[in-house]
């Protein structure tokens, strides 16, 4: 897989190696993708990201997972945001990845927490590309 140094810089929280490994592929091609596996992790990445002035363009956050689930993770994020004063709109652009398809999870997501979009697993290519497309980032 090429690392390119330049473009989107993708966390991907995935605590599912097939999800995480498909997802790393398809989004390695724009730029610099980093992983981990649980909420925990993913608050931990996002904050250093923020301190060492080179944030996240994007975050691909599964919902189901251990320690700290993707709601969590979610809600913790926006609130370092707000914390730091990042201004709106220029907050990092969030897709909650999920095997769950309900309206409870939508409405926690997205107007609770503030994500971005929502992408119901399998993880498809065409799925995934368009998602980022419709939330304005630069994916051909």
């Amino acid at each position: 897989m090429e690392k390119v140094e330049s473009g989107l810089r993708t966390l991907i929280v995935e605590d599912d190696v097939v999800s995480r490994f498909t997802l790393q592929k398809l989004l390695s091609r724009y730029g610099r993708t980093d992983v981990t596996v649980n909420g925990i992790e993913a608050v931990e990445a996002f904050t250093a990201a923020l301190e060492e002035d080179d944030p996240y363009d994007a975050i691909m956050l599964d919902i189901m997972m251990p320690e700290m689930d993707g709601q969590q993770a979610l809600k913790e994020i926006r609130k370092i945001e707000s914390e730091r004063d990042v201004p709106p709109g220029r907050e990092t652009k969030i897709v909650m990845v999920t095997a769950l398809d309900t309206p409870r999870d939508v409405i926690e997501s997205f107007y609770r927490g503030g994500c971005s979009s929502y992408v119901v697993k399998p993880i498809e290519r065409r799925k995934i590309y368009e998602t980022l497309r419709d939330i304005g980032l630069p994916i051909d």
